[in-house]
């Protein structure tokens, strides 16, 4: 058995290793063998990741708080082989997080084919990758251009240091504005409330909106022997992505990819993101780690694929993706009508009716063909759920039946 210092010298021989393949893997582009060479590469990264773990725990202790007389130098060695083991298991989810985003990134954009075949990741072998055929997809989640710039092996701030002063000042502002906590939201109250039952006092916890009438509430819950108290609120901090690795090869990526506007297109992605998906495909898509499934506050990255428009107002980018997740939850139960419209193209009706933008500008920001947005526009028309989710339907009536017939059948389809 290996001893975990021997452990911690594999992990970063082989981190070197991937460095180096991956970047001649990336000189041909061929996406099967990309894929194919990740997914190898993941399997090895998280068994050396569960091993290392179990040996090395989460934490490490500190000498910052240690006197001169107190640094013997055998303690500090101990110290500094902790510290070792610890920034080489940093190191390796780093790695893991990224090989995780490539992958995920290359499945919402391509489809496999073996002959006329569709297959998935799992199933490309040594054997089969060479005859395998990636397929772009019609619409674009992510950007496919950042796969080279991520940190593979990961080196974050080694990779960082080889980049112009351009690129670090780019990654420091994409990684500022990944870490914004936005606006502090209450959204409930935790209490603690004593109640008398059966002649003997008891305690129970319960969460309430923070809207509540409290005493009203616990009234009809415990009678009028009680009294309570309030032990916490229950806030959202806002953070947009709870994942330092998946922050860390974001800005990576997109600082290197354009030194200029790579924040820009960082929140263009972002926003089309929640846009082109469901909340229960963000649950699996993985693109981005640790995400926020919905959003309920202001990110100042949201404003920045907007901020040359006419007539613009910071949050505006936020406040139309809240408003899709809003109304995404309105259509629970009522999807029926409307079920070969897929995700991302309704997600673009929904943009197009909240905002002011025409089909032209809502197809070039998504990345939608316009034609199926405006066929889809037309069956959300039909099924009359513009009708319960607009208060001004003005947009839509072009999208209307014109014939008398027509009107009538429509009439008679929505009751």
């Amino acid at each position: 058995m290996t001893t975990t210092e021997e452990l911690v010298a594999q992990v970063n021989k082989i981190l070197d290793d991937i460095g180096i393949d991956m970047d001649g893997l990336f000189e041909t582009f061929d996406v099967p063998s990309i894929s194919y060479h990740l997914r190898e590469n993941l399997s090895l990264l998280q068994e050396l990741e569960e091993d290392l773990s179990r040996r090395v725990g989460e934490t490490t202790p500190s000498v910052k708080g240690m006197g001169k007389r107190d640094r013997d130098p055998h303690i500090q060695w101990i110290y500094k082989k902790k510290r070792n083991r610890v920034l080489a298991l940093e190191r390796l989810r780093a790695a893991i997080t990224a090989h995780k985003m490539a992958l995920a990134l290359i499945s919402a954009n391509y489809t496999f084919f073996l002959g006329r075949k569709p297959i998935t990741l799992k199933e490309l072998t040594r054997e089969n990758v060479e005859d395998v055929e990636a397929v772009p997809r019609s619409v674009q989640i992510g950007r496919i251009e950042v796969l080279p710039y991520m940190a593979y092996s990961g080196d974050v701030l080694r990779l960082l240091a080889r980049e112009s002063i351009a690129v670090r000042e780019s990654f420091k502002l994409i990684k500022g504005k990944l870490r914004e906590k936005g606006t502090v939201r209450t959204r409930g109250l935790r209490i603690e409330v004593e109640y008398w039952e059966n002649n003997r006092l008891k305690k129970a916890r319960l969460d309430l909106p923070a809207d509540a009438d409290i005493e009203g509430e616990l009234r009809k819950r415990y009678g009028r022997r009680f009294r309570w108290r309030v032990l916490s609120f229950v806030k959202t901090k806002g953070v947009l992505i709870n994942n330092h690795y998946t922050v860390d090869n974001l800005a990576l990526a997109y600082s290197i990819l354009d030194p200029q506007n790579g924040a820009e297109k960082l929140g263009l992605d972002l926003f089309r993101y929640y846009f082109l998906t469901s909340e229960n495909e963000r649950e699996t898509l993985g693109l981005y780690p640790n995400i926020k499934l919905c959003i309920d506050c202001h990110y100042s990255i949201f404003d920045l694929p907007f901020r040359n428009e006419p007539g613009f107002r910071t949050g505006h980018g936020s406040m139309l993706i809240i408003r899709k997740c809003e109304m995404e939850n309105a259509l629970v139960g009522k999807r029926k009508d409307i079920t070969t419209i897929p995700n991302y193209l309704l997600g673009a009706v929904l943009l197009y009716g909240m905002s002011e933008y025409g089909e032209d500008r809502v197809a070039e920001l998504l990345g939608v063909p316009r034609d199926e947005l405006e066929e889809a526009i037309r069956k959300f028309v039909i099924s009359g759920l513009h009708k319960t989710l607009f208060a001004d339907t003005k947009k839509f009536e072009k999208f209307l039946p014109k014939s008398d017939k027509a009107k009538q059948f429509l009439a008679l389809l929505q009751g």
